[in-house]
């Protein structure tokens, strides 16, 4: 019974991450939107009304931090994939899709597995009751081992999701998930396919906790009500509510984790980022504290189909798979 969990979830959740996964590549491209440039050399100026004793009308040069350029004007979704489209072509849409079947097949397979596990283990067999706290819990504990287990795929796709955006002379150009994770481990040590792991394990708790947990309970109280009978429209209706309540919850993290995953860190230089907490107050500072609801109209748009096509499809799987 186990193993079927892994493989019903695993189906779906690459189903699911294929489909949307052009929704997912504009996301990584807003949320890198505005991140700060580094700075020019510093201005000198002559400051008017300064003389040096003894010397008249010689005035010191005074040197001052010169300002961040301005930031690009911020585009919205629709602009973001039509630019990609205009100056990439249309498979751009695709860039990491192979890092996205890795990332489910070793994120999500897990936790989807995990949880179905863990749901019947705590199902009360006598109510078949399983309260929304024992939910949450397991959501928590599924996602946070999914994602551990699914960090090299999860660099992987935002590097590759992201490479289209730098200069020519400043892209990775990773062939493939596998190139992506070969050429991270050489050049910049095993450690690198962790990097930011502790921000996909809480985003991916966050995430599973409130996708899956949200999912039962509003399909439970539509079927307890007598709103629906189990069937599509159910479905439909509980996996977007999850998915909406998933991107509220989760968009935080998400842009800080797709910040620190893309950062280069260069030879003998400070990384532009010291971790999570950095990253946020820096964000904030720089482009105010909506800066974590970057890329909030893709994620929804993306976490609501997302969610759609994992949910309907794992019903339908799971109807397959019935006399297995």
């Amino acid at each position: 019974m186990g193993v079927k969990g892994f493989v019903e979830g695993g189906i779906a959740s690459i189903i699911a991450g294929c489909s949307t996964h052009p929704l997912d590549l504009i996301k990584v491209r807003m949320q890198l939107q505005g991140e700060a440039c580094t700075a020019t050399a510093p201005t000198v100026l002559r400051p008017a009304m300064v003389f040096h004793p003894g010397h008249a009308h010689v005035a010191h040069n005074i040197h001052i931090p010169a300002t961040l350029p301005p930031p690009p004007p911020r585009v919205g979704p629709i602009n973001v994939g039509v630019k990609i489209i205009q100056q990439e072509g249309v498979a751009a849409l695709f860039s990491g899709v192979s890092a996205t079947v890795l990332r489910q097949t070793l994120y999500s397979t897990t936790r989807m597995g995990l949880y179905d596990i863990l749901k019947k283990k705590w199902t009360d067999p006598r109510t078949n009751n399983f309260p929304l706290m024992h939910k949450i819990a397991a959501g928590l504990i599924a996602g946070g081992i999914g994602a551990a287990v699914g960090n090299p795929a999860d660099v992987a796709m935002v590097r590759m999701q992201a490479d289209g955006r730098l200069p020519l002379a400043q892209r990775r150009n990773y062939k493939s998930v596998v190139d992506a994770i070969t050429q991270m481990s050489k050049s910049e040590g095993i450690a690198s396919l962790w990097r930011g792991s502790s921000l996909t394990v809480n985003r991916a708790m966050l995430v599973t906790a409130s996708q899956l947990a949200s999912y039962d309970q509003i399909k439970e109280i539509i079927l307890e009500k007598g709103i629906m009978k189990d069937g599509l429209g159910t479905h439909v209706t509980a996996s977007f509510a999850a998915g909406f309540v998933a991107a509220v919850v989760s968009n935080p993290v998400d842009v800080i984790k797709t910040r620190v995953m893309n950062m280069k860190v260069e030879p003998e230089m400070a990384p532009p980022y010291n971790g999570a907490l950095d990253c946020a107050l820096k964000s904030i500072r720089a482009e105010g504290p909506m800066a974590l609801y970057k890329g909030f109209i893709p994620t929804i748009s993306r976490q609501g189909p997302f969610t759609v096509v994992l949910f309907v499809t794992l019903e339908q799987v799971r109807k397959l798979f019935k006399e297995f």
